[in-house]
């Protein structure tokens, strides 16, 4: 494998409290050495005014393989993510048939052998997502999952959900919660509020997230397990685990690019592209989520990347719920978190890379000598519009299309080896 040396890269590597402009050598898809003056007889990036940091691990992901390849396949969406600077993501088990078995699991392994990121399957809670048996969470494990979860059907048996939380904590899996109450979402397609009213259509009463967020923690607090909430929207949720960090419950948190810079304003258009589950809520949840962001309460930013076919999503009212966001994740992030100065660049990284990286358990979120070179080289300052047209990913469907938004991918590495590399920016190398 040829040597890769980045060259007078600013590098930004939380897991090593790292950020200073060096060179970053890879040998034999390892980072070799970090330092100044470093020579290489490879392939040689000169990085002067770019930034490189361990690859993007993004925990929630829809890839749709099996039994939805129209919307996408695993070797789409990891080509998506390859070009938001993704190298390591973790799929959801809403699959057809439901990743459930441990046939399923492997089936996403073998598919996953040579993408252009590495993909570690959730296997569902329940059998079917139907909330009536867990799954067997060891043989799932041994097959190669990462965790469980119940993401595209929340778990209705608050029984069940407690000895899933139980077994996972003898196994050290993790355990991701769709914090939704469905009995009280009921048909809502949007957030409860003016625009619902204005619209005129159901809209989805946030009691719903924050309901079910309360009795994930309750379970987790009182049996001593770890839970994992997934897509955080509401001020409601992001209070109470908050308060529960702070009481000493082992509960993490996630939110979405989408919940940081937009609002329910946004369906005034009547545009399914905006429509997404939990839904873009008020200006004062946004503002509570940022603060959220900024003070330690939410852990990751994850994109739920949900593909739909463009015909999906062309009836605003029967549309599937959904956004694609691999592509702009990191770009939307720079835009309404670093250069306002919510947070610095490297409380980003750490969000976005090394976190999730930790939670899930796996080897990637580092730069560190003798690490995967798993690198995302990108100009934070570059703007540009978010076209889908151009995105790898099968689907369309991005909230954030015609949006200017500044910092962009450049290059991705996995192990070593280029999976991206911009070609419609300013070049660069």
């Amino acid at each position: 494998m040829e040597s890769l040396l980045i060259k007078n890269a600013r590098v930004v590597d939380p897991s090593q409290q790292l950020d200073r402009v060096c060179d970053l050598l890879v040998e034999e898809g390892k980072i070799a050495r970090l330092g100044h003056g470093l020579h290489s007889p490879g392939q040689v990036v000169e990085a002067a005014g770019l930034v490189a940091a361990p690859g993007l691990v993004d925990m929630h992901v829809h890839l749709r393989d099996p039994g939805f390849c129209h919307k996408e396949d695993i070797l789409t969406g990891c080509a998506a993510a390859a070009a938001g600077g993704v190298t390591s993501l973790a799929c959801m088990p809403n699959t057809d048939p439901v990743c459930d078995s441990p046939q399923v699991v492997s089936y996403i392994k073998e598919r996953a052998r040579g993408a252009k990121a590495k993909v570690y399957p959730f296997a569902a809670i329940t059998q079917g997502l139907q909330s009536r048996q867990l799954t067997d969470q060891a043989a799932l494990q041994a097959a190669g999952a990462i965790g469980v979860s119940d993401d595209g059907k929340p778990v209705a048996d608050n029984r069940l959900l407690l000895e899933a939380l139980r077994r996972a904590q003898q196994l050290g899996l993790l355990v991701s919660c769709h914090a939704e109450d469905l009995a009280i979402t009921h048909g809502g397609i949007l957030h409860e509020g003016e625009v619902s009213r204005r619209l005129g259509v159901p809209g989805v009463d946030r009691a719903s997230e924050d309901c079910n967020t309360a009795v994930c923690i309750a379970l987790a607090a009182a049996s001593g397990t770890r839970v994992h909430i997934d897509h955080v929207s509401t001020a409601g949720a992001a209070a109470m685990i908050r308060d529960a960090k702070a009481r000493g419950v082992q509960v993490t948190a996630e939110t979405a690019p989408h919940y940081l810079m937009l609002t329910h304003e946004k369906l005034l258009s009547r545009d399914a592209d905006y429509r997404m589950a939990p839904p873009l809520r008020e200006q004062a949840d946004r503002q509570v989520l940022l603060e959220a962001v900024a003070d330690g309460t939410i852990d990751c930013i994850v994109t739920d990347h949900a593909p739909h076919a463009p015909a999906e999503k062309a009836d605003f009212e029967k549309a599937p719920n959904g956004v694609v966001g691999l592509e702009t994740s990191l770009a939307a992030c720079l835009t309404c978190l670093v250069h306002p100065g919510v947070i610095p660049l490297s409380r980003l990284i750490e969000l976005m890379s090394w976190n999730p990286a930790r939670l899930l358990g796996i080897p990637a979120g580092t730069l560190k000598p003798g690490a995967a070179a798993d690198i995302v080289l990108f100009d934070p300052q570059e703007a540009w519009t978010v076209d889908p047209a151009k995105f790898a990913s099968k689907a369309r469907n991005s909230c954030f299309k015609g949006m200017e938004l500044t910092g962009r991918v450049k290059a991705t590495w996995k192990d070593g080896e280029q999976t991206y590399r911009d070609g419609n920016g300013k070049e660069v190398f």
